[in-house]
């Protein structure tokens, strides 16, 4: 759990306590950025750019209990760099990775839902994942996204029931859920 403290110790330059509050997050930094790239690769690179940027730049947090926002703010704002850059770079192969052999129903499961998420569009997959796996609330989200809790919360409607629609009979997968 992050503190108040370990913040404020951060931002006069205690690096152990950065340390500790980047180990800290770091899975939730990761899902933060896997909700919005698609690589494991790229979201490696995103997390590393937003780290070193956020240790350089602790110093101008002004309120140290917002620190999870803002780092949430700052690898987002990174994965959203490296789409913009991706999409002017023509890829010429991309190959997918081999799942890893599965023993238990209710694991297929669960990946089959993180793979419909992953196909969800972006805004609908990002508020999810934030909602749902990082525990924020429509409020808190809103305000990450600089948008209204209506629009978060029609996201979010959205984003389930087209999980649900899908969940329910996964023969009937569409392409995408744009049309959602």
């Amino acid at each position: 759990m992050l503190t108040v403290d370990e913040v404020r110790l951060a931002q006069q330059g205690d690096c152990e306590a950065f340390i500790q509050l980047i180990t800290g997050m770091e899975r939730s930094l990761y899902r933060v950025a896997r909700s919005i790239l698609k690589r494991d690769e790229d979201c490696a690179d995103v997390i590393q750019e937003a780290i070193f940027k956020a240790f350089r730049a602790i110093h101008s947090l002004r309120e140290p209990a917002y620190f999870q926002t803002w780092m949430f703010r700052i690898v987002m704002n990174e994965c959203h760099q490296l789409v913009s850059k991706q999409q002017r770079v023509v890829i010429m192969a991309d190959l997918p990775a081999k799942a890893a052999p599965v023993a238990d129903n209710e694991h297929i499961e669960y990946l089959d839902l993180m793979s419909e998420i992953d196909r969800l569009e972006d805004n609908h997959r990002i508020v999810i994942s934030l909602h749902y796996f990082e525990d924020m609330s429509v409020k808190d989200i809103a305000e990450l996204l600089d948008t209204t809790e209506g629009t978060i919360k029609s996201r979010l409607h959205r984003a389930r029931a087209a999980l649900a629609k899908v969940m329910d009979n996964p023969f009937e997968r569409k392409g995408d859920y744009e049309t959602c």
